[in-house]
């Protein structure tokens, strides 16, 4: 494939962060042009029109946030062939993020690890460039906490990114579980997470009201670190509150059986790992939701998807929707298509007739419990 044997050994010669932004502004330079180009060869509706929190998706497959933080290469995103994008994460306060190098790769493990803490332009330099090019395709927006904000005063820093991007997303993901903010992960202690939630749906509410729709679909992102107690504590607060859904799961802070020498591992520093090794435990994590909500609240799973196999594996532990970000860095743009076309064989080769036959048939046997 001419990525990996041509495009990728090159970009890996530059830092991980330099060919981060190199891909993303040749992206955003001419999105119709990668549109016209990609998108006849790419295939995107290989499922029929499928229904999420009161969405369509053209294909479960989605890209993670943290891609394009900013909104700035949507259109041609959408051309690689996913079903949706969850662009941010998005703070109300503009911020450069955590010093650099903050991104690193480690090839031996297929994964990266990251502390570049929320860096962006903030909310609404971001939904004023939504608005311009939106994308034709579902689009999500992450929210987080601006890093300057004491977590006492988190609530308020939400809702004003939310009202922010309120009228360019097609949903919001509550992110709570980035291991790169001071403080960001106590949001998803079950008595703090309930007064978060609370105040985002009654503006939700509000703001719905205001412009004669329906509240947008409300998504909550959690870390793979949570042991199960904890899960079972934010389970009915998310149910409580109406979310339209969880997202399982972020990075970790974990560093077990890795591939790559200790050393240089240890030389990474702090951040959040993410690709391969994060697959066994996101999968365990979603299963674990789907058994915790009966099955009844959408889950999306994202952590180690490289493959179709790995995807429908998320699927048969409960996940509705899957999304990747790592496996893009390493296999390419084609990764969406054949995530999505190995996706179809395989379905075609079970004994389901529908994606939804096949969420959460193998929950049990894939939960960490």
């Amino acid at each position: 494939m001419l990525y990996r044997s041509l495009l990728r050994p090159i970009l890996f010669r530059l830092p991980p962060e330099t060919a981060h932004a190199v891909a993303m502004h040749s992206l955003s330079f001419a999105p119709g042009l990668t549109s016209r180009f990609l998108g006849t060869r790419f295939q995107r509706s290989p499922f029929g029109k499928l229904r999420r929190f009161g969405l369509t998706f053209d294909n479960p497959v989605g890209l993670a946030a943290g891609f394009d933080k900013d909104g700035i290469a949507l259109e041609s995103l959408a051309a690689l062939g996913f079903g949706f994008i969850e662009a941010g994460t998005v703070t109300y306060q503009p911020q450069p993020g955590n010093p650099r190098p903050r991104l690193f790769r480690l090839p031996a493990d297929k994964a990266l690890i990251n502390r570049a803490g929320f860096n962006n332009e903030g909310a609404i330099s971001f939904a004023a460039r939504v608005s311009r090019q939106k994308p034709q395709c579902v689009v999500g927006v992450s929210i987080g906490k601006s890093k300057a904000v004491e977590v006492e005063g988190a609530i308020d820093d939400y809702l004003r990114s939310f009202e922010a991007v309120y009228q360019v997303a097609d949903y919001v993901a509550v992110n709570v579980s980035s291991p790169n903010t001071p403080g960001l992960r106590e949001l998803q202690r079950a008595d703090q997470l309930d007064a978060l939630l609370r105040a985002l749906q009654k503006r939700n509410r509000e703001l719905a009201e205001k412009s004669a729709r329906e509240p947008l679909p409300l998504l909550v992102k959690l870390s793979p670190d949570l042991e199960l107690k904890s899960l079972q504590e934010i389970v009915p607060v998310a149910q409580q509150n109406r979310i339209a859904g969880l997202i399982a799961t972020n990075t970790t802070t974990e560093r077990a059986n890795l591939r790559t020498p200790a050393r240089q591992v240890a030389d990474c520093g702090m951040g959040g790992l993410s690709g391969s090794p994060l697959r066994r435990r996101s999968t365990e994590i979603i299963a674990t939701l789907y058994n915790l909500t009966n099955g009844l609240m959408p889950l999306v799973g994202v952590g180690g998807i490289f493959t179709a196999a790995d995807a429908w594996e998320k699927i048969c532990a409960g996940a509705s929707l899957v999304q990747l970000y790592t496996s893009l860095i390493y296999e390419g743009p084609a990764v969406a298509r054949a995530i999505n076309e190995g996706l179809a064989q395989l379905l075609h080769e079970s004994s389901f007739r529908s994606l939804e036959e096949a969420v959460g048939s193998r929950a049990i046997e894939l939960s960490a419990t």
